[in-house]
């Protein structure tokens, strides 16, 4: 019988006290996709880590193709056909795709002649591969997330890898890329490539995998095969119990509308003609599909790209927002899409990313107030329920869920009227998704206007009072809450035709 690719047997990891790993068995098969699930810190990441050599496990046993391995690198694990394409992509913003993907397939000697044509026709071979209609000329800074990822998975299959770790590969990936994505992960299998995957969205679980194993805490609660399995029973073994009322219902009336525009646009941002109210107490859903100008537009309500055409009220007068100072002035917030990079300064304690947007009030006249900063940063972790030592860890300490409720911190201490949401869920967890819901809707109990970005639809469905559907960078459908899912998608797909409320 021929052995699995990898097999790990009774592995465990601790750090300090902290035990992440206790006990994990994992194997992969040559030609199988196999999902690896679990919430945030259920020790998924300090898996993958000891899988490729980041880690070294305290004790157990790993075999690679039948072979024990006693000490594993970094380098050990590309040299053995691992690779890794990691949620965030690990790439030189200032060079070029074709630098990128050469850097990382080709071979450093001193002396060595740089072979440009080479690196951009291997560049654009692969990059044909995987449908990616990217330029390799192109630098990487000028890359959207989505390109990006594709150009990571361009890398590890320029590497001829016999195991590809996917880690959330579709984060930030269109419907249309997804695709393309799961066609790759399917020629992979047919080559008898071993695929781990790790994703928070089911339904790639259902269209992909052939096995899954769970994880809990740091343990293992199961490997079974994805066709005896349900979604219900999915979750279930992900957070230990029945995941009920996943999209809380909204309570009471909308009140009066907090935020006005008509025929708002932004040049620079691509948006025009945006009519839309925004009432307190109300979630409106922003739906379309990637480049619609969802993004764009939040980002020119906050003043990042100013609007030039067009008029903004806010509580029925007229308002100028020329940059997030106006904006946070003005009562509106604004947390971002991607939160390692404009929502969580990693290095910084949980405390100072929960106020920096509020120093002028939390510190008057320059005195440093460590104490009120303090309290207000337990008061949060309290109401959000923050799964965190204290206020004094850093926030790469924190799982996705719990970062994205210190970005959120963060600007609900600047007291908002109006606050904007761009895909408040992406990368976490089952578990922590339904946890921002719940704080989402609760805020909007208290009488926030909450406009929520997102590309789940099932998200949108479940979480809007009303739907607002954007392509092309304008508003294309007004849909009531609890429109059809197809209707949604007729309208980001341009038939409005019958559709709009």
């Amino acid at each position: 019988m021929t052995p699995p690719l990898l097999q790990l047997a009774a592995v465990t990891k601790s750090f300090g006290a902290v035990r992440a790993l206790r006990g994990i068995s994992f194997d992969l098969r040559a030609g199988e996709v196999h999902a690896l699930l679990g919430e945030n810190g259920a020790g998924k990441s300090t898996l993958i880590k000891v899988v490729t050599g980041a880690h070294q496990p305290d004790s157990g046993t790993i075999t690679l193709a039948g072979e024990p391995i006693h000490y594993f690198t970094p380098a050990a694990a590309r040299a053995a056909g691992i690779a890794c394409i990691y949620q965030q992509p690990a790439l030189f913003p200032d060079l070029t795709v074709a630098e990128n993907i050469g850097l990382r397939l080709g071979r450093a000697a001193p002396w060595r002649r740089v072979r440009w044509t080479e690196h951009q026709a291997r560049a654009t071979e692969l990059l044909h591969r995987i449908g990616a209609a990217i330029d390799p000329a192109r630098e990487v800074r000028t890359l959207s997330m989505p390109e990006q990822q594709l150009v990571e998975i361009a890398c590890a299959l320029g590497a001829n890898a016999r195991i590809v770790i996917m880690d959330e590969p579709t984060a930030s990936l269109t419907r249309q890329e997804q695709e393309l994505l799961f066609n790759v992960v399917r020629n992979l299998r047919a080559a008898g490539v071993g695929v781990i995957y790790i994703s928070h969205r089911l339904e790639e679980i259902f269209a992909l995998a052939d096995r899954v194993t769970v994880l809990r805490d740091g343990e293992s609660v199961g490997t079974r095969p994805v066709a005896e399995l349900t979604e219900a029973e999915l979750i279930r073994l992900m957070i230990g119990r029945e995941m009920q009322d996943i999209y809380p219902p909204a309570e009471g009336a909308p009140g009066p509308v907090v935020l006005a525009l008509r025929g708002l646009g932004c040049a620079a941002g691509g948006v025009h003609g945006i009519d839309l109210e925004l009432r307190a107490g109300e979630i409106v859903g922003l739906a379309g599909l990637v480049g619609a100008g969802r993004t764009e537009l939040a980002r020119t309500l906050f003043g990042i790209t100013p609007a030039d055409a067009g008029d903004l009220q806010l509580h029925g007068q007229p308002a100028r927002i020329q940059s997030p100072a106006d904006a946070v002035a003005l009562g509106l917030a604004y947390v971002p899409e991607d939160r390692r990079r404009h929502g969580v300064i990693l290095d910084l304690p949980i405390a100072h990313n929960m106020t920096m947007a509020v120093h002028q009030r939390l510190f008057p006249g320059g005195w440093l107030r460590f104490g009120a900063e303090r309290r207000l940063a337990l008061d949060f972790i309290r109401d959000l329920a923050v799964k965190t030592s204290g206020p004094d860890a850093p926030g790469g300490s924190l799982s996705g869920g719990n970062q994205q409720k210190v970005s959120l911190a963060r600007w609900l201490a600047t007291r908002p009227k109006v606050l904007i949401l761009d895909e408040p869920t992406q990368g976490v967890d089952v578990g922590a998704k339904g946890e921002i819901h719940r704080i989402i809707r609760r805020l909007a109990k208290d009488g926030l206007a909450v406009l929520l970005i997102s590309s789940d639809l099932p998200e949108v469905l479940g979480m809007s009072d009303r739907i607002v559907v954007m392509r092309g960078g304008t508003i294309a459908a007004h849909l009531p809450g609890g429109a059809p899912a197809q209707h949604v998608m007729a309208a980001a797909l341009g038939q409005t035709t019958r559709l709009a409320a």
